[in-house]
């Protein structure tokens, strides 16, 4: 029978998709303000920031006012992250519309693979991670894709195939859920990759901590007291039964 707990149930993804929606729509909004460039890093973060502590927390705030409060957390860095990745994006996209050869095509397309998972994991990685510096962000972004390989190709599976059954079946979805979708992913990804990271006794009070084992000494080692006069070998005269 259909009980008060299944309504429950059914209400909560009810209300987690419609709180992607509006996630969506904050996203293109700070976009828009930004004129882009200097609007995509700022909201990339936010969605990223909102959904990691969504997703690893369970805190969902009010989705207006702490989208607009993590846009303006981190200030100028998002925002030269987001240019960065904009801007090796469309030197790629040159490049292959460009070269012939395919050897160069290769290595663009190469080249496109690593932006795509940089971009995927690199606000989930200023979101969560204490990381300085915009080269050391880029590097563990991509680490952390290509270290769990596995799900970052199942990730970008579930992505192209929401967006082709969107385009093909209900091409308003794609205004409601385009960016979102990729988000709540990755940043689903993330959160597990993140929790199997951290040791079990971070997890677990109760567990209690590893201690470091000390190097054990020799017992036939000399010590450092005086030797007594008890202890010193007094050597038998020769001929002297023992």
């Amino acid at each position: 029978m259909f009980g008060f707990e299944q309504f429950l149930a059914i209400n909560r993804r009810l209300t987690g998709f419609w709180r992607l929606a509006w996630l969506n729509l904050l996203w293109i909004a700070v976009t828009a303000l930004g004129l882009g460039v200097l609007g995509v890093g700022p909201a990339s973060y936010a969605m990223a920031k909102y959904l990691h502590r969504w997703f690893r927390y369970g805190e969902t705030p009010p989705s207006t006012r702490t989208f607009f409060r993590y846009a303006r957390e981190l200030r100028w860095q998002p925002v030269l992250v987001g240019a960065v990745l904009m801007g090796a994006g469309g030197v790629i996209f040159v490049n292959l519309a460009s070269f012939s050869d395919w050897y160069l095509r290769a290595a663009n397309l190469l080249a496109l693979g690593v932006l795509w998972i940089i971009a995927a994991y690199v606000f989930t990685v200023l979101a969560a991670l204490d990381v300085k510096g915009l080269r050391a962000q880029l590097t563990s972004a991509l680490l952390l894709g290509v270290g769990s390989l596995h799900w970052t190709i199942i990730g970008t599976t579930a992505v192209v195939i929401g967006h082709a059954l969107m385009l093909r079946f209900a091409l308003p979805l794609l205004a409601m859920f385009g960016v979102a979708l990729p988000a709540a992913v990755f940043a689903a990804i993330c959160s597990r990759i993140l929790r199997d990271l951290e040791p079990a006794a971070a997890e677990d009070p109760a567990i209690p901590a590893r201690t470091i084992a000390h190097p054990v000494q020799r017992t036939d080692a000399l010590t450092s007291h005086p030797e007594s006069v008890s202890d010193r070998v007094h050597p038998l005269p020769k001929g002297t039964p023992a």
